[in-house]
C-alpha cells in the first residue's frame, strides 16, 4: 500500500501553467457570471416586491425553477438540449458564464428581496413625505442601506459560485477541474493532480472568506 509520501509531488510543478490557466478560467467564469447574476438578482429581487401580479409571478417562476433544479442539470440542458431547439450550440465558455449568471441570479434575487424588506417601512414613508417619488426614495434612501446588508451574503454566494464552476467541466469549460482531469488522464497522476486542484479551490475560498470577515467587521464598526 502506498502512502502519500510515495507519490511524485514535485512533478506537480510541471503542470502548474496548465492548472493556472484553469484557475484563470474559473475566476473569469465566476466573476463575469456573478456580475450577470447580480443584475438579474437586482431585477427579479425587486420584481418579487412588486404590487403587480404579473411581474411578481414572472420573478417567482424564475426563482423557483432555477433554485429547484441542480446547476449541473441546468448546464447540461443549456449546452446539449438547447441547441436542438435553437439550432445553435453556444461556446462552452459562454454557456458556463450564462449558467453561473442565471443560477446565481436566482439566489441573489432572494438576497436582494430580503435586504430591501429588512429596511424599516418608515424610511420609505419619510422619503415620500419629503416629496420624493417611490423610485427616487428606493434609489437614494432604501437601496444604499440594503446594499450594505447584502454584502456578506453576496460574498458567500461568490464562494459558492466559484466551487460550482467545477461542475462546468461536464460541458467542456476549461476551468480548474477540467484541466486537472485532462492532466490526470494523460499522465496517470490522479492523486497529485486532484490534490493540487483541491488545494487551489481551498486557497481561493479561504482567501475570500478572510476578505469577507474583514468586510463584515468594518461594516459593524460603521453601523
Amino acid at each position: 500500500m502506498k502512502t502519500l509520501w510515495d507519490f511524485n509531488w514535485a512533478g506537480v510543478v510541471d503542470y502548474l501553467p496548465q492548472l493556472g490557466l484553469g484557475l484563470l478560467y474559473t475566476l473569469l467564469v465566476s466573476v463575469v457570471g456573478l456580475l450577470i447574476g447580480f443584475v438579474l438578482g437586482a431585477i427579479f429581487g425587486l420584481a418579487r416586491l412588486s404590487r403587480f401580479k404579473i411581474i411578481y409571478a414572472i420573478a417567482s417562476v424564475y426563482i423557483e425553477v432555477v433554485r429547484g433544479t441542480p446547476l449541473l442539470v441546468q448546464a447540461i440542458w443549456l449546452f446539449f438540449a438547447l441547441p436542438l431547439i435553437i439550432q445553435y450550440t453556444l461556446p462552452s465558455l459562454l454557456a458556463g458564464i450564462i449558467v453561473i449568471g442565471i443560477n446565481s441570479g436566482a439566489y441573489i434575487a432572494e438576497i436582494v428581496r430580503g435586504a430591501v424588506q429588512s429596511i424599516e417601512k418608515g424610511q420609505m414613508e419619510a422619503g415620500r413625505s419629503l416629496g420624493m417619488s417611490h423610485r427616487i426614495t428606493m434609489l437614494k434612501v432604501i437601496w444604499p442601506q440594503a446594499f450594505k446588508r447584502m454584502i456578506p451574503p453576496l460574498g458567500n454566494q461568490f464562494i459558492i459560485s466559484i466551487k460550482d464552476t467545477s461542475l462546468l467541466s461536464v460541458i467542456l469549460v476549461p476551468e480548474l477541474l477540467y484541466q486537472g482531469r485532462t492532466i490526470a488522464s494523460n499522465h496517470f497522476n490522479a492523486v497529485e493532480i486532484y490534490t493540487a486542484v483541491a488545494a487551489c479551490y481551498l486557497l481561493i475560498t479561504l482567501s475570500l472568506s478572510g476578505v469577507l470577515r474583514i468586510t463584515e467587521k468594518r461594516l459593524e464598526l460603521r453601523s
